[in-house]
């Protein structure tokens, strides 16, 4: 028997029915009456020759033969939808950026800047990820990522976002604050680092504080938390200046006495070299280099 189009509707009203053993609750499902929903299982019925359902006082039930037709129904229809979701996904993945990036730039300069972004492509869906592992450019893997580091990785295609400068901070009310008046001051303070290659060491070095003896009390593998643990009062971190801004501009940090150390690593945007970039990636990648100019 060859299956027609019109045994569409009455094939699907049957399998929602048969799910719900009930067609009223079959009908809310699709948005149809329960009398409609009746129609169409009795027209099947009826084409079949068979009984595909026990009408009793208290509602319906399958018969053997109505069972047999539920499941071929219900997988076949899953299958059908599984297929459709999988097409209509496929068409979504194209407008979804994958970002690979450090904590702590996400924090505190690329979340803030998103709004613009969203508002230009609002069609564009973003997936962010900030392990701390560095992430493979495999296919299935992210569009973009954004590193900090010297600008060359093998296999990667990098263009300059943004340099940044290295200088201490303190809370405003960290208890010491008004006896640091020089770098040399600093170095007797309980100091905050992160696990960057540059740190208190090179800034010492840059403010001519030779000799010093240093304590580093507190260490954190996220720039962030250093910044958190020096508002907290806990002691002088040396702030990377991208960071730090939000902090300073919402008086959270103060800028300390001494110079800002040009770092001598960078920001950059990265991507494989051996792949074009799809047009929402692009669109991404644009605006970061736009953004960064500005």
């Amino acid at each position: 028997m060859a299956l027609r189009a019109d045994w569409l509707p009455a094939l699907t009203a049957f399998e929602s029915a048969a799910r719900h053993q009930n067609f009223a609750h079959a009908a809310e499902e699709l948005h149809l009456t329960a009398s409609a929903v009746s129609h169409h299982v009795r027209k099947l019925e009826s084409r079949l020759g068979v009984a595909l359902f026990q009408r009793h006082a208290r509602g319906v039930s399958l018969t053997a033969e109505g069972r047999q037709l539920a499941d071929a129904a219900g997988s076949a229809l899953a299958d059908v939808e599984g297929v459709l979701r999988s097409l209509g996904g496929a068409r979504d993945e194209q407008d979804r950026v994958r970002i690979t990036t450090l904590h702590s730039l996400t924090y505190t300069w690329l979340l803030p800047r998103l709004p613009s972004f969203l508002r230009a492509h609002p069609h564009i869906r973003l997936s962010v990820d900030t392990e701390i592992a560095l992430t493979r450019f495999d296919d299935g893997g992210p569009d973009l990522g954004i590193r900090h580091g010297p600008g060359h990785w093998p296999g990667l295609t990098s263009h300059l976002l943004m340099d940044e400068g290295l200088f201490p901070v303190a809370s405003p009310a960290y208890v010491d604050l008004p006896n640091l008046h020089t770098p040399a001051d600093i170095a007797r303070q309980p100091l905050i680092a992160d696990h960057a290659r540059q740190g208190w060491h090179d800034w010492f070095r840059a403010a001519n504080v030779h000799g010093a003896k240093f304590e580093e009390r507190f260490t954190f593998s996220d720039t962030t938390d250093a910044m958190n643990a020096a508002v907290h009062g806990l002691g002088v971190s040396l702030a990377r200046s991208r960071i730090a801004t939000p902090y300073l501009e919402r008086g959270q940090l103060v800028r300390l006495p001494g110079p800002i150390l040009t770092a001598r690593w960078s920001y950059y945007a990265v991507y494989p070299s051996h792949r074009r970039l799809r047009p929402a990636a692009q669109a991404l990648l644009d605006w970061l280099l736009d953004i960064a100019r500005g």
